[in-house]
């Protein structure tokens, strides 16, 4: 489904991403971990086009969308191209990004309507459906200023369920919410992982990550360092190096 091969990035003179690799199968959880300035943000926003990477290649369902050319540097397709290629692909922040004039309904269906071209009627049809299954119907009608952290997290992941994505991303979602919060976001993406979807979910939730993703990633210093099976990483037979970190997370 996607496929991620030396990607570099640089901010000034600070180096952020040192040539990382990373493979998702179609209908596969993908956890990323690491600690704080590993790289894993930036990385998840350089797979979305929100950061252009200076080298390495990113193909999304086989498609190329960025490739190194003779230069030895990274060269993006046309953007038309380019624009159609992202749709597949859904992003949810930690700080939900959501219209603070819109209601849910609105925030829900803006964006179906402006990209995806749907009817008012097929967009609010798809709109309520979607809230439903996060558990905030009753919330339409609701601004962001009268929701919870949980119920705004969630009216994003609806948002971005809405634009039919065949990769959804997750860029520390529960970051910003208290414990119980966090487990209503949490309740939602088990549900997606249930219903194999395709994910990639930037977490500093050990459990979840252990007991969700089909894989684990840990970062740390703009590589990719561990890769492998949930339960390899995260189990009782860790490394030395994750056992350090997932002390510091109180895992």
């Amino acid at each position: 489904m996607l496929q991620a091969k030396d990607i570099y990035k640089r901010f000034g003179e600070s180096e952020v991403l040192k040539g990382v690799t990373l493979n998702v199968s179609r209908g596969e959880v993908v956890a990323i971990i690491g600690r704080s300035g590993s790289g894993k943000s930036t990385l998840l926003r350089c797979l979305n086009h929100l950061e252009t990477v200076d080298a390495g290649s990113i193909a999304i369902d086989g498609q190329t969308m960025v490739e190194n050319g003779p230069d030895g540097r990274a060269h993006y397709r046309p953007d038309k191209e380019l624009r159609g290629l992202l749709l597949k692909m859904g992003l949810v922040f930690q700080d939900y990004n959501l219209f603070p004039h819109y209601s849910a309904l609105q925030n829900v269906t803006a964006a179906q309507r402006m990209t995806l071209r749907r009817s008012p009627q097929e967009a609010e049809q798809r709109a309520m459906l979607l809230l439903e299954k996060v558990g905030l119907a009753d919330k339409a009608g609701e601004y962001p200023c009268n929701l919870s952290g949980g119920q705004c997290q969630r009216v994003a992941i609806a948002r971005a369920l809405a634009m039919d994505p065949e990769l959804l991303c997750f860029d520390e979602p529960t970051s910003a919410l208290d414990p119980q919060l966090t487990q209503e976001v949490l309740s939602v993406i088990r549900q997606l992982a249930k219903e194999k979807r395709t994910m990639i979910v930037v977490t500093h939730e050990m459990n979840f990550a252990r007991d969700v993703a089909d894989r684990v990633i840990y970062m740390d210093g703009g590589r990719v360092v561990e890769d492998g099976a949930a339960q390899d990483v995260l189990g009782s037979a860790r490394s030395e190096a994750i056992r350090q970190f997932a002390g510091e997370v109180g895992y």
